[in-house]
């Protein structure tokens, strides 16, 4: 039996600040894989996670997610039909603590014993989010922060999990466990699409990739075989 689509975009045009900044960006997300985007700043990575969660209104083209129309729905419908985006910057409370962080990503869900289930499970992926519960979130360093604003966004219980530069600003050592965890959220069954500025990462990381380049899809394919050619990694991700 085939996979299935979780999401298909297609054609998808948008505009930032008055600029056309998407023309054509078209690219599928198969239920169950880690789907990478990579280009150079301002290429519309960025532009295109917003368009296709209602952040950014879309000028042209179609998203179709789980086989319905959601084109320019508004951003805060999505989280409850599984989409939910972690922007970049974490976006945090930062005078809130951790844990009423945490409670803001379950804010749909009514059901307490479920809610209570979610926060041990978080817990479980992210031990130092539970050791940092109390703690005000704006006191938290930049790792630890990334930390939260992921494991806020697994408490809406996502079926689409959308990362934008989680490693953005990060030390060596900490990109590499974000992309760690990154790995054990997919291996839970959450579908992942991820926008990384650590290009060869991501490639390793990736089931499929799509390079965006002047607002259009350029070139797409497993994230193995653009890591294996000399071509892609010089002309689109300068490798």
């Amino acid at each position: 039996m085939p996979a299935e689509n979780i999401l298909e975009v297609s054609h998808l045009q948008a505009q930032y600040d008055g600029l056309q900044v998407l023309f054509d960006v078209s690219f599928q997300v198969l239920r169950g894989q880690i789907v990478g985007f990579v280009g150079s700043n301002g290429a519309g990575k960025t532009t295109t996670l917003r368009a296709v969660t209602g952040l950014t209104r879309a000028t042209g083209g179609s998203v179709v997610y789980e086989g319905r129309e959601i084109t320019n729905k508004k951003a805060c419908q999505l989280p409850a039909l599984g989409m939910v985006m972690v922007p970049e910057g974490r976006r945090l409370f930062p005078k809130m603590s951790v844990r009423d962080n945490l409670m803001m990503g379950a804010f749909l869900c009514r059901d307490k014993k479920r809610i209570a289930e979610s926060l041990e499970q978080v817990y479980s992926i992210f031990p130092r989010v539970k050791e940092r519960s109390k703690q005000l979130a704006g006191t938290l360093s930049g790792g630890e922060q990334q930390m939260v604003a992921i494991a806020r966004g697994l408490m809406t219980g996502p079926k689409l999990l959308i990362l934008d530069e989680p490693s953005l600003g990060l030390m060596p050592k900490l990109v590499e466990e974000v992309f760690e965890f990154v790995r054990e959220i997919n291996h839970m069954g959450i579908t992942i699409i991820i926008v990384e500025q650590n290009v060869t990462e991501t490639l390793q990381m990736c089931d499929y990739a799509y390079v965006i380049q002047n607002g259009a899809t350029v070139i797409h394919g497993t994230g193995a075989s653009m890591l294996d050619s000399a071509e892609i990694r010089s002309a689109y991700l300068g490798l």
